[in-house]
């Protein structure tokens, strides 16, 4: 299995077919292919080599869908960049991974002269945006142009083809190692559901392309040989546009994201009826949210995909005919491709119905975590990926979790470790200690909310904190919320008790 293989099959079998739309940019396979192969000669010819990691800081573009096809084309792995991480975040994936080539786009460029700073391993800066090329960079246009095409390497199977980043709970990013097989075993079991993509279908590229989540899409797609409809980012009004103007027959989205959409003034402005399936991950969907999806979209079918950045990314899927009653808040069943168990501290199954962690082996799975053994070796012991999650499977297979081991928060659809944001407020000087936890959000689905214990005498406010943690970590998990209390509840152990903490909100909530 290769990354590569649906293009060549497209290149052969529809070679004017068109294979990527972005802005006033539409190029065939034809096209796709030949910048491709002359962008992955052009790093070679800059010393990039087999397994190398290649990155990119960008939004959306056609030019991102080259990139992911180009690093493997060349030998070495992609590295996407989180788009919402702070430089600090940023610079320490590439110091980590030993990146030494980062794509720029127009957007980050002023946040280079800082990453150089604080990466000094990365020798090399390419701009792929569309704006003129800051002094120092290469351009991205100008490597394509005068770089002959090269044959494919076909690196395939275990070889590393990606590592991506997601938050740790030590506070500090894990690279996790993804290989071709990886890649392509998931979004061939996500296909064969028949509820995901189709031959000749078109994928609107709404979600940022960094992210896994889209990437499964983006693979399946790929495999399958259909056009990609890219936007720079979620917009409402560019994606009603888009929608309208290349009739997308398939989009991934956050449920943030679908309630926006049919919830938006304008979306009745618009012809929206080339939409017939919508692919949605990151926490289950209201059932209100979805009796509105149904009459803003009729006859557009959902599916739900539950899963980690580890499983590249896909576990379980809740497929449309199963978007009924008690099972809308359940990630679904074992995706095709997956082999999905829920076990207790001994590794041994739990009865239906029991709680515990919710466990997954297949050729999905990472190979491990980048120059981190230990934790490697904690996650995939036993032969099987441990998600951290913890959850129930029913008679029929359907997974509800439940509660997450490591206090992860999804807000908005994005991951959010509570131990990072309290890694940032125990650097404020008058913080004495904090709980992170997530709380209902409307919008968000959840948001990220911190108890905070100030030291004595301290007179910091929420807005101070909220200042200190937008300096060392992304926006997104920054607390939308505060709260400060005398001292934290805890256990005879001495740990923090943050279920207590979590009720005592829901009591407060409730009382007004």
């Amino acid at each position: 299995m290769y990354l590569t293989q649906g293009l060549h099959r497209s290149l052969q079998a529809t070679p004017n077919a068109t294979a990527t739309i972005y802005k006033d940019r539409v190029r065939t396979f034809t096209e796709h292919a030949d910048r491709i192969a002359r962008f992955a000669s052009a790093l070679q010819s800059l010393g990039v080599q087999a397994g190398d990691r290649v990155a990119m800081l960008s939004m959306n573009s056609d030019r991102f869908a080259e990139y992911l096809l180009a690093v493997p084309w060349a030998g070495a792995a992609v590295n996407p960049v989180n788009i919402r991480w702070s430089p600090a975040e940023i610079a320490y994936s590439m110091t980590d991974s030993d990146t030494h080539v980062l794509l720029i786009d127009d957007a980050f460029v002023p946040m280079a002269p800082l990453l150089r700073e604080k990466a000094p391993g990365l020798t090399t800066l390419i701009h792929c945006g569309d704006g003129p090329t800051p002094e120092g960079m290469l351009s991205y246009e100008e490597l394509v142009a005068a770089s002959d095409p090269v044959e494919d390497v076909y690196r395939s199977g275990d070889d590393l083809a990606g590592v991506y980043y997601t938050g740790g709970t030590t506070g500090f990013p894990k690279g996790v190692m993804l290989s071709h097989t990886n890649f392509v075993t998931s979004g061939l079991g996500a296909v064969a559901t028949g509820e995901l993509l189709k031959a000749g279908a078109t994928l609107l590229h709404a979600a940022p392309m960094f992210h896994l989540a889209d990437l499964a899409a983006w693979s399946g797609m790929t495999i399958l040989g259909g056009t990609h409809v890219m936007v720079p980012f979620f917009e409402p009004t560019s994606v009603f546009k888009a929608i309208q103007e290349h009739k997308p027959t398939d989009v991934l989205l956050v449920p943030t994201m679908i309630q926006i959409l049919v919830d938006h003034p304008d979306a009745g402005n618009y012809d929206l009826s080339s939409l017939e399936r919508i692919l949605y991950g990151g926490s289950s969907i209201s059932e209100g949210v979805l009796h509105r999806t149904q009459e803003r979209f009729p006859g557009v079918r959902l599916t739900q995909a539950y899963g980690q950045t580890e499983a590249a990314p896909i576990v379980t899927m809740l497929l449309p005919d199963d978007h009924v009653g008690d099972r809308m808040r359940s990630g679904g069943r074992a995706a095709p491709h997956s082999q999905v168990a829920i076990l207790d501290i001994d590794g041994k199954e739990v009865p239906r119905g029991d709680v515990g962690e919710v466990c997954a082996k297949g050729a999905h799975i990472m190979q491990g975590y980048w120059n981190n053994p230990e934790q490697s070796a904690q996650a995939l012991r036993g032969g099987w990926l441990h998600t951290g999650d913890l959850a129930y499977m029913d008679a029929e297979g359907f997974v509800y979790v439940v509660d997450r081991i490591k206090d992860m928060i999804i807000t908005g659809g994005e991951n959010v470790y509570s131990a990072e944001v309290e890694n940032a407020l125990s650097k404020h000087p008058e913080v004495a200690s904090s709980a992170v936890i997530g709380v209902p959000d409307e919008k968000y689905g959840e948001r990220v909310h911190a108890v905070v214990v100030l030291a004595t005498g301290s007179t910091t406010s929420a807005e101070d904190l909220t200042a200190h943690c937008k300096e060392l970590i992304a926006s997104y998990k920054v607390p939308r919320s505060f709260e400060f209390l005398a001292a934290l509840p805890m256990s005879g152990a001495g740990k923090i008790l943050k279920r207590d903490l979590r009720e005592s909100y829901a009591a407060a909530q409730e009382q007004g």
